[in-house]
């Protein structure tokens, strides 16, 4: 755990900083939010801040999502009222953390957020299977591809693997290469010299140079772009970069990792995926297995996030009842555990009996989870394949029509449904879909220089044509 600690705190820093050491924490200090970011640009990198409260949280995190830097943030106050604390929390920080410094409260913190991206809950065999093998793998320095639907944890068991290698006291640096715009990208990975380019400010080192040592994620790399990937192969072959606008090779000793919820071999196939690069990180494969497939782990993930998110929200722990988790079992789980935790959160919320019954089962928008396993949208999922023929279940699918239709017409209307299911939130219907937030924001590119209306955040209904 790497903590950076902002501001002076009146002198109680050292006392916070002597006790996050204590319980294994990588310290360093700086007196302001500036000072943060040169800290952050320079490769030291952090895995959580804590932050002085009279200081402008707002700054930080807007300088954050501007510099694509993830980081979580804690408020720290000396006798601060609930209305600063209130308003850190609104501002962005995760936590507020009340001083003099607590050692158990600061060391709950620090667990916290170090389990919240490693820690690995299951009992199915299918999934025990794959921890297996990573168990067995994780010792090594070999390049691992970690292959799965979106929402199936791939992050998670990547950070697991780190945990477990010989590198796991040097930094676990992740990039999300379906988040970061093409163009950037480059400069996110390997850095980049003040004046690389318009915008190019200061010296950046990029997350090859921050992960030294260690271990660098590569998430979703089947989005990234494919002349891009000549750079990472050389990366990977040579062991050095380029920063942007550098003149000379730096050395880099890490660990790669990476993820994709895509056949990349199809992807080889479709000359989006240079076969050497996969050949390169394909040195061992960890498939996770759709949540779908482990049913066991439906009940132990349930229980899990029924504990957490009770006491998250300062709630009475009930159980769920037997109807409720039938209910559960029935669903497809299209975005897999993260949208098994978001209903189960919203479970917990709704709940006001002496159990979470099935009515408090909903989907995000406030309807009922379908009845049956085969959910209006795997129906069209299936029907809009190359190849598929409609289901004899599902007449409603002839009904409506889709014979004669092309793919891509269907494909369009699965999407835009979605989207107005999940009112707007493109990041939700694109974990049911089961793509990236870049396709999705593609593909709603493309239909709106159609003249198609998208639905807006928010909306539950599409716009009339």
């Amino acid at each position: 755990m790497r903590l950076l600690i902002i501001g002076s705190l009146n002198g109680q820093i050292g006392a916070a900083s002597q006790i996050a050491m204590s319980r294994g924490a990588k310290v360093s200090q700086v007196n302001d939010i500036e000072a943060a970011l040169v800290s952050l640009r320079s490769g030291k990198g952090a895995d959580m801040a804590m932050i002085d409260v009279n200081l402008p949280i707002n700054q930080l995190v807007e300088s954050l999502a501007n510099e694509r830097i993830n980081l979580p943030i804690i408020a720290c106050g000396i006798n601060t009222d609930a209305t600063a604390a209130a308003n850190a929390i609104r501002a962005g920080a995760k936590e507020f953390l009340p001083l003099p410094p607590d050692p158990e409260l600061i060391a709950a913190v620090l667990e916290a957020v170090a389990e919240e991206s490693s820690q690995l809950i299951f009992s199915d065999p299918a999934m025990k299977e794959v921890v297996t093998l990573a168990d067995q793998i994780a010792p090594s320095s070999a390049s691992v591809l970690i292959n799965g639907e979106t929402g199936t944890g791939k992050e998670v068991m990547a950070s697991y693997l780190h945990r477990k290698s010989n590198r796991s006291d040097k930094p676990f640096v992740c990039v999300n290469c379906a988040a970061i715009p093409e163009n950037l990208l480059e400069s996110e990975l390997f850095g980049h010299e003040k004046g690389a380019f318009t915008g190019a400010i200061a010296r950046r080192i990029g997350k090859f140079e921050e992960a030294n040592g260690g271990t660098l994620l590569l998430d979703e790399i089947s989005e990234m772009d494919i002349q891009l990937q000549a750079k990472l192969l050389r990366a990977i072959q040579e062991r050095v970069i380029d920063r942007v606008g550098g003149t000379k090779p730096i050395p880099v000793d890490i660990r790669i990792i990476a993820t994709s919820n895509r056949d990349l071999a199809e992807a080889v196939r479709e000359k989006t995926f240079r076969e050497d690069l996969l050949f390169r990180l394909n040195v061992v494969t960890l498939k996770i297995p759709p949540l779908r497939s482990r049913p066991s782990d439906i009940i132990t993930l349930t229980d899990h996030f029924i504990g957490k998110y009770s006491e998250m929200n300062a709630l009475p722990l009930r159980k769920i009842s037997e109807a409720a988790l039938e209910k559960l079992k029935r669903n497809r789980w299209q975005g897999n555990v993260r949208e098994l935790e978001n209903t189960i959160h919203r479970a917990v919320l709704l709940a006001s009996g002496d159990d979470i019954g099935p009515e408090a089962i909903l989907m995000p928008d406030g309807s009922a989870i379908p009845e049956t396993a085969t959910t209006a949208v795997q129906t069209a999922a299936t029907a809009a394949m190359p190849g598929s023929a409609a289901p004899q279940s599902a007449p409603e699918a002839s009904s409506g029509g889709m014979v004669g239709r092309t793919v891509a017409d269907v494909e369009k209307d699965l999407i835009l449904n979605t989207l107005e299911h999940c009112l707007g939130n493109r990041t939700h219907a694109a974990n049911i879909l089961g793509i990236s937030i870049r396709t999705l924001r593609n593909k709603l590119k493309q239909y709106s220089g159609e003249g198609v209306q998208i639905p807006t955040a928010g909306s539950n209904q599409r716009p009339a044509m």
